[in-house]
């Protein structure tokens, strides 16, 4: 017995010996840390006194101050960022949906600001603004150096004041110079029409009003069409779509999923991971789904992409994404301003994160340019159109009846649509024929 407590003593002791030289080395080490960051804080203390007593013109030390905190934050990402009290209150009021400016959301690469998308009918899209263009100069002053914020800072001002940006564009050989009236712009988050008996759900934004805006047009078209059964399906269109509140991202998926998991984000701690799940109920009644992307679709679009494509709820049509995985928390600071700092990853259903790599399109669709108006007169054109009905004298169809003739008419005149949006903008048209196709093979079986 006394042999089993010395050697229950012993090995006491042997643990108390080794517990004291791991964490003793482990200790000093994060003191030493805790040391250079105490020194570091002294440097930037006395360089900030410096600044103020030796800087060749007089500076406002809370200005200095702010600078600081925005380059800390935005060495990190290009999403991390300081608001100050203004554009913490200018956000707040976009997230809204009205806003002053131009119209496009934009990000930062090598130096430039890159037009994520510009915004449908916003001065930035009237002025032929596209997704990719990069813009050096705002009134001839070069962007090259200046923070992200700053560069948008000078693309902003009064309603109704001009803007000459120069831009750089993938193909153009030159820089061009696009004059830009600034105006109020008030977006429509969602808005819903009909292609034939397609109903087109038309997604620019992800701020409150975007589930509202989708969920009334939607059951507007489709009461227009004279219900559901006359429903072929829907093309949602979230090409140029810069994304916005992860909520509004998150409430349109679950419209059109009945189960299963929409998005999960994963933080730094794995306690900070969250999932969110669909709740039954389908907007579309189990109709097919395209969904359009291009390379202007980010963020906020992508979640929904991934999240109808992983659950094979829909077949995404377009271009790659852009490829934005991350989540920004927007932080609230005592000064009335915000911190934007990125706090997470997300991934799709199927485990995917789509950052830097956007979702690729089960089919891809480029956007032809748009080809000049034809040279070909008018009369090249109606002789090419007439036909045997044109010809005098020709006999008529006796074996159709009234209504059947009218039907062939119909569906002649919506053939006539379909080719007349081919010209308009191809990758929809591709969207409605295959939802057409789709259709038909389902209402076959």
């Amino acid at each position: 017995m006394k042999k089993f407590v010395m050697a229950a003593l012993g090995g006491t002791l042997a643990g108390v010996v080794l517990t004291t030289q791991v964490a003793g080395p482990l200790l000093a080490q994060e003191a030493d840390q805790n040391a250079s960051v105490y020194e570091q804080l002294d440097l930037f203390g006395d360089i900030f006194e410096r600044i103020r007593a030796q800087y060749v013109e007089e500076v406002e030390a809370g200005e200095l101050i702010e600078a600081a905190i925005d380059g800390m934050l935005t060495s990190l990402d290009p999403h991390s960022s300081y608001l100050s009290p203004k554009d913490a209150a200018d956000m707040r009021v976009q997230t809204r949906g009205s806003f002053g400016g131009l119209g496009i959301e934009v990000t930062q690469e090598e130096g430039f600001v890159r037009v994520v998308s510009p915004m449908d009918g916003t001065p930035a899209d009237d002025a032929g603004m596209q997704s990719g263009d990069y813009i050096t100069h705002v009134d001839g002053d070069s962007l090259l150096g200046l923070t992200l914020d700053d560069a948008v800072n000078l693309l902003r001002g009064p309603v109704g004041s001009e803007i000459i940006v120069t831009v750089v564009r993938e193909g153009v050989d030159e820089p061009f110079d696009v004059s830009i009236i600034r105006d109020t712009i008030k977006l429509t988050a969602a808005t819903a029409r009909t292609v034939g008996n397609t109903v087109v759900l038309r997604v620019t934004t992800f701020n409150d009003q975007t589930y509202p805006n989708m969920a009334d047009g939607l059951a507007r078209e489709v009461e227009a069409l004279g219900g559901m059964d006359k429903v072929e399906g829907f093309v949602l269109d979230l090409r140029n779509n810069p994304g916005g509140l992860l909520t509004q991202a998150i409430a349109v998926s679950d419209a059109f999923l009945e189960s299963g998991e929409i998005v999960s984000t994963r933080g730094r701690n794995p306690g900070e991971s969250s999932r969110e799940n669909a709740e039954p109920g389908d907007l579309a009644e189990g109709k097919p789904i395209v969904v359009l992307i291009n390379g202007g679709s980010a963020s906020a679009s992508e979640i929904v992409a991934g999240a109808l494509q992983d659950h094979r709820r829909a077949i995404v049509v377009g271009t790659k994404s852009f490829g934005k995985g991350s989540v920004q928390t927007v932080m609230p600071l005592a000064s009335n301003g915000a911190m934007r700092l990125t706090t997470a990853r997300y991934y799709t259903p199927s485990g995917r994160s789509i950052q830097a790599l956007g979702v690729s399109p089960d089919i891809v669709v480029e956007q032809p340019p748009r080809q000049p108006d034809s040279e070909t007169s008018e009369d090249e054109n109606a002789a090419r159109q007439r036909s045997e009905a044109d010809l005098r004298g020709s006999l008529n169809n006796d074996s159709l009846s009234e209504d059947e003739q009218r039907q062939i008419e119909e569906e002649r005149e919506a053939a006539e649509e379909a080719a007349k949006l081919r010209d308009d903008d191809f990758q929809l048209s591709y969207a409605v024929d295959l939802i057409k196709g789709l259709s038909t093979i389902s209402a076959a079986k």
